[in-house]
């Protein structure tokens, strides 16, 4: 299914950083990378889809789409770097500012989906530079493996906060379980078409 080699990501085959590439050229091209894709994932927080039962945002899609597209230590910390954001109290994440903002939201109910992205964007990351984007069923699997990596601590962190005798599955897990199927879908569709695109322009 994968390859135990590292694989070249999307970003590094459509930008790449050679051993020519000097350090201060391959940091400016990492740090493009980042604020790039934290300005993404702050977007899709602030994007709702209807949807049944609840509104679904595009987040967790743009955060396992750019860790497969970067890998697992620029997409960690592209992730981290939208974290910080947060923290010094710009309005990234979602129902922000109307439900608080800074470190204060962070330690919310959300606090736990948070820490999730950044595991979730790490070792999607790495499945990617292992080859798992570059096959529809491999590509699934590793964006699956990326929302579980995001669920178990966001139900996690709700049921340490509320308490386990409340209903933390309905309220952290099962109405998020049709939308992440559909984004999980869309994610596979995207990664397929955007290495297909790729390839079609090498020859």
């Amino acid at each position: 299914m994968y390859s135990q080699a590292r694989a070249k990501t999307l970003a590094a085959q459509v930008w790449p950083a050679t051993m020519e590439t000097s350090a201060l050229s391959r940091a400016l091209r990492g740090t493009a990378l980042a604020i790039v894709g934290s300005l993404a994932i702050w977007a899709s927080a602030k994007i709702q889809v209807p949807f049944y039962p609840v509104p679904m945002t595009m987040q967790t899609l743009v955060i396992l789409f750019i860790a497969m597209a970067y890998g697992s230590t620029l997409g960690a910390m592209t992730v981290l770097l939208y974290l910080a954001e947060g923290a010094m109290g710009l309005p990234v994440f979602a129902g922000t500012p109307e439900k608080g903002i800074g470190v204060a939201y962070m330690l919310g109910g959300t606090g736990g989906y948070l820490v999730g992205f950044v595991f979730a964007a790490a070792v999607t990351g790495w499945l990617a530079e292992r080859g798992w984007d570059r096959n529809v069923l491999s590509t699934a699997l590793a964006l699956l493996i990326g929302y579980g990596l995001i669920f178990a601590p966001g139900v996690l962190w709700l049921g340490a906060l509320f308490g386990w005798d409340k209903p933390i599955l309905a309220w952290g897990l099962t109405p998020f379980i049709l939308g992440g199927a559909t984004k999980l879908a869309l994610g596979t569709a995207l990664s397929a078409v955007c290495w297909k695109l790729f390839r079609r322009q090498q020859h």
